[in-house]
């Protein structure tokens, strides 16, 4: 029994044995493994540092390049063109419908058939002329009638004028024949009224435009026959804004325009202008004549330019080089050394493609036409074919050696 227990202490001993053992390695390599990975970190601290450096020399290197970058004007690309001397005008445009100032409706002044249809539209008629004829057989028998009595009393009355003058009969029978007489002499020419109303005449010299009635109708009085137009009448009217009105007058060139003929251009001038201002509207009628030119005709629709001011020999500035500030215009002038002078200009006359200036600005100047909408006051610009050679080729030769090391 004793043994036996010995034996047992025995095994348990060397069991606590192996476990201390087998504890005492774990701890080792944990303490190994430990140590290696802290040698690791300090390794990849040691390379972060290095690369640290190598970007913050990037970095140094990069501004300094900005700097210099900085420290070099770049020039503005722009286009420029030379001023010169030529003609400009100053129009005011207006749309309007031609009218005819001369313009009539013909009348019927009696009941009657129409007989004779003598008038076309689109001929050209006199003053006077006959366009048609009514029945006029009563007109006729009428004056005849109304002739034979005056020839009558006409007769009377020249033989109790003569027995008054020898005082054979009194004051009162001389009157009364004299009276007689004189009434159909008004009858004769009510008569020949009544007859000259069946034939209608042209009030105006013109063009027959419109015919309304033909052969055979009953026509009333009053009624509508003829339309009669007098093309050299021909007129467009504008209403000009009251603060031009200084400006206008008698004999100012105008030129007008429309679709319908192609936009052909015809030449007028301005024939009056009304003595007053529209107090509605704050404008001024202006009366353009035009005549008769091929292809106008009353109603049609068209465009008028009136030039109210002409200079010959003006310094043209174009509106492409005119740039805005508020209210005022500036453009860009060339000067020394590649820069720009930013200049006031005030237009005298403008037209659609130019300005003329007061003052500032002379023939032979170059002014930016293109690119002129970020420059400032003597900012550097470079013009199309300005490109320094020199430049280019240390550029080249620079790109070359990077690209060889």
């Amino acid at each position: 029994m004793n043994t036996t227990r010995r034996l047992a202490a025995l095994g348990f001993a060397l069991l606590l044995l192996v476990a201390v053992a087998s504890l005492g390695c774990g701890q080792g390599d944990s303490v190994e493994a430990s140590t290696d990975t802290q040698n690791e970190d300090k390794d990849a601290t040691r390379g972060g540092n290095e690369t640290g450096d190598t970007d913050s020399d990037a970095d140094d290197s990069k501004d300094a390049k900005g700097d210099d970058d900085e420290d070099e004007e770049e020039p503005v690309p722009v286009e420029v063109a030379e001023l010169e001397r030529g003609a400009i005008e100053s129009v005011l445009r207006f749309s309007s419908n031609l009218e005819a100032e001369d313009e009539v409706q013909v009348f019927s002044q009696a009941k009657r058939l129409i007989r004779e249809l003598l008038v076309e539209e689109g001929d050209l008629v006199r003053k006077d002329q006959v366009l048609l004829r009514l029945q006029d057989e009563e007109q006729r028998s009428q004056l005849a009638k109304v002739r034979s009595q005056l020839a009558k009393a006409e007769r009377e009355f020249e033989r109790q004028r003569n027995l008054f003058e020898q005082e054979l009969i009194s004051q009162q029978m001389f009157t009364d024949a004299k009276f007689d007489y004189e009434q159909l002499q008004i009858a004769v020419e009510d008569a020949e009224r009544e007859l000259s109303y069946t034939e209608v005449r042209a009030p105006i010299a013109g063009t027959v435009t419109q015919r309304l009635v033909k052969v055979g109708d009953q026509v009333q009085i009053g009624q509508h026959l003829f339309d009669v137009i007098d093309f050299d009448s021909i007129v467009a009217r504008v209403f000009v804004p009251e603060k031009h009105l200084a400006q206008l007058r008698p004999g100012l060139q105008a030129r007008v325009s429309t679709a319908a003929t192609g936009n052909r251009s015809y030449l007028g001038e301005v024939d009056r202008v009304a003595p007053v201002v529209d107090p509605r509207s704050g404008t001024v009628k202006v009366t353009i004549a035009l005549g008769a030119q091929a292809g106008l005709r009353p109603g049609l629709y068209v465009d008028v330019d009136l030039v109210i001011a002409t200079h010959g020999d003006a310094i043209l500035v174009p509106k492409r080089a005119v740039v805005y500030d508020a209210d005022q215009m500036f453009v860009y002038r060339l000067g020394d050394e590649r820069r720009v002078e930013r200049v006031f200009i005030e237009p005298l006359l403008s037209d659609k493609d130019n300005i003329e200036p007061s003052e500032g600005l002379d023939v032979g100047d170059h002014v930016v036409i293109a690119g002129q909408a970020g420059l400032k006051d003597e900012a550097l610009v470079s013009l199309p074919g300005d490109e320094d050679s020199e430049d280019e080729t240390d550029e080249t030769t620079e790109t070359a050696q990077r690209i060889a090391g």
